[in-house]
């Protein structure tokens, strides 16, 4: 049992490591010695665990799925409007990219980044929680008159996974305060007004509202 438990510290250990390997170098100029070197293994111990770098980068692919998946999965309340579902995934998504090394490094890696040939599409995931939950939220009646569902759901999603371009060299971008600053530039255009009034953001952000005036202050 301890040799498991030490086996399974040391797997976590490389995850980590490679992660932060990846999202310093790129998949490409990352090292195999480095990653060992910086996890406190030898390379030896690096291969009995994963055979090559494209193992290595397939499961922080695969690490990062899970916790992005369970953090959107999580976001809300179940009984809570598919509108209000919708704005605690991006915020919980946006977290865990700013909180989670493996979660960063396992989303740039899913988009096809460097010589690495994914398994997984991440953005593409994201895209059909955000087609699904607006697709619910337009049976329900809560979309404003001549709100597309289909160009709501393109727009949201280049938007919130620009986020994660931009928060690469600047964190700010993937703070509570600015995805709330976008939540409240686009529910306003998005959201009836009934179903407005009943959304919250998270605490510390103002509920928006169906005046633009101070919008981008």
């Amino acid at each position: 049992m301890m040799k498991q438990e030490r086996a399974a510290r040391t797997r976590q250990l490389l995850i980590r490591s490679a992660a932060e390997a990846f999202e310093r170098h790129g998949f490409t100029r990352a090292r195999l010695a480095d990653i060992s070197s910086s996890a406190g293994v030898s390379t030896g111990a690096l291969h009995f665990h994963f055979p090559n770098k494209d193992a290595l980068a397939s499961t922080v692919e695969t690490t990062a799925a899970e916790v992005l998946r369970r953090a959107a999965g999580s976001a809300g309340q179940p009984e809570a409007n598919a509108l209000q579902r919708l704005v605690g995934a991006s915020h919980a998504l946006a977290d865990r990219l700013h909180q989670d090394v493996v979660a960063r490094a396992g989303f740039r890696l899913s988009c096809g980044e460097g010589s690495h040939h994914p398994g997984l599409d991440l953005r593409g995931e994201w895209f059909e929680c955000i087609r699904h939950l607006l697709t619910e939220a337009d049976d329900d009646n809560l979309l404003a008159e001549g709100v597309s569902r289909q160009d709501a759901a393109a727009s949201i999603a280049a938007a919130t996974t620009g986020f994660e371009v931009l928060g690469r060299t600047d964190p700010a971008w993937l703070s509570s305060t600015s995805l709330s600053r976008f939540w409240r530039l686009v529910l306003p255009r998005l959201a009836t007004t009934e179903a407005l009034a009943a959304l919250d953001l998270p605490a510390g952000e103002s509920r928006p509202t169906a005046s633009y005036g101070d919008f981008g202050k």
